[in-house]
């Protein structure tokens, strides 16, 4: 019988064959295909991208591509909170792995710190010459009393409420007498201080005053006059206060996004103001519109914002159980704001607003 050398034997054998790739190892190649076959992160996620320029170009071109007025108004008001779309935009960016969107981010990041970065630092100096402070009150209001002694409680020297009923006149009038012992209410509006008062006058904000500054009869009337004008006599000299509540914001079926008596009593207050001698002005009111607002230019045009140059934060008023918007505002001419905050909230569906004025 042959014998077979063992080493012959491994030479006449065939090679094992080589391992096969196990399930790991198969998906990771797939991947790698995938990853090297698909579009890059510069090439993916353009919807994304497109979504983000878009709420960029919207934000730096609003006075542009709306209105005065209407949804322009709306938009303008609420201007803020476009922000809130740049982190779901971005979220959406990383999930998609996309380059090209978070770049694409960069403008409306940018655009809104230019618009409102200033007004995450707190700007407050000091507690200033004179605190004033302004409240809405709500006709609606079903506790007056508790609202006048929290006003009270605000230490305010000069003190506007807005949207005073017939009904709760007197309660004001009584719970603030101690405090205040000079005052004036015009209408539905009302001035209290406890410096002495002059010049007191009515100011009518239902003239329709044209782009040129005429004035023309307005095609409708509100009831109870909506703005007040005073002196208010202080040791450093005369203080003009005006206090106004203009015209209320509609939504309709018929007529959308309504604003016509808003902007009216806008122009005429406008007016009223350019005409004004006085240097030291201070403006107390429910403008029913933020000061991005266009439509109120002609009186933010000739007044600086005390919440923008001396306060904190937004300082939303309105809705007061979750402010989302400021339309009660402190504006001023003439004089510095030193410190601009929100009191808290009281039996109105506002945000009462002060602030301390330097001269």
């Amino acid at each position: 019988m042959t014998q077979l050398d063992t080493a012959e034997i491994e030479r006449s054998s065939p090679p094992a064959p080589a391992a096969a790739p196990g399930r790991a190892g198969r998906a990771r190649l797939q991947r790698a295909i995938h990853a090297l076959s698909g579009p890059g992160p510069w090439k993916r996620g353009k919807v994304t991208a497109a979504l983000a320029l878009l709420l960029g170009l919207l934000m730096l071109l609003h006075a542009q591509i709306t209105d005065r007025g209407g949804l322009g108004s709306l938009m303008e008001t609420f201007l803020p909170w476009f922000g809130l779309f740049v982190p779901v935009l971005l979220a959406v960016a990383l999930w998609r792995r996309s380059a090209t969107a978070v770049a694409a981010l960069l403008l409306p990041v940018t655009v809104w710190l230019s618009l409102f970065g200033g007004l995450l630092v707190d700007k407050a100096q000091s507690d200033g010459d004179l605190t004033v402070a302004s409240h809405n009150v709500a006709a609606e209001n079903a506790d007056p009393v508790g609202t006048a002694r929290d006003l009270v409680d605000s230490g305010a020297d000069v003190l506007a409420l807005e949207e005073i009923s017939q009904q709760a006149m007197g309660t004001y009038e009584k719970e603030l007498a101690k405090a205040y012992p000079h005052h004036t209410v015009q209408g539905t509006v009302g001035l209290w201080s406890k410096l002495p008062l002059s010049g007191i006058r009515p100011v009518d904000t239902e003239q329709d005053v044209g782009p040129m500054g005429d004035a023309k009869p307005a095609a409708e009337k509100l009831v109870g006059n909506r703005a007040l004008r005073a002196t208010v006599t202080t040791d450093q000299g005369p203080l003009a206060v005006y206090v106004a509540h203009l015209g209320s914001v509609r939504v309709t079926p018929e007529g959308g996004f309504g604003t016509a008596t808003r902007d009216r009593n806008a122009r005429a207050l406008g007016a009223a103001l350019a005409a004004e001698r006085n240097e030291r002005v201070v403006l107390l009111g429910d403008l029913n519109g933020a000061l991005d607002d266009r439509a109120l230019d002609g009186i933010t045009s000739q007044l600086r914002s005390a919440q923008d140059e001396a306060g904190n934060g937004f300082g939303f008023t309105w809705p007061a159980t979750f402010p989302v918007a400021r339309i009660d505002q402190i504006l001023v001419r003439g004089v510095e704001p030193t410190s601009a905050w929100q009191l808290p909230e009281t039996g109105s569906d506002h945000l009462p607003v002060a602030a301390g004025i330097s001269w």
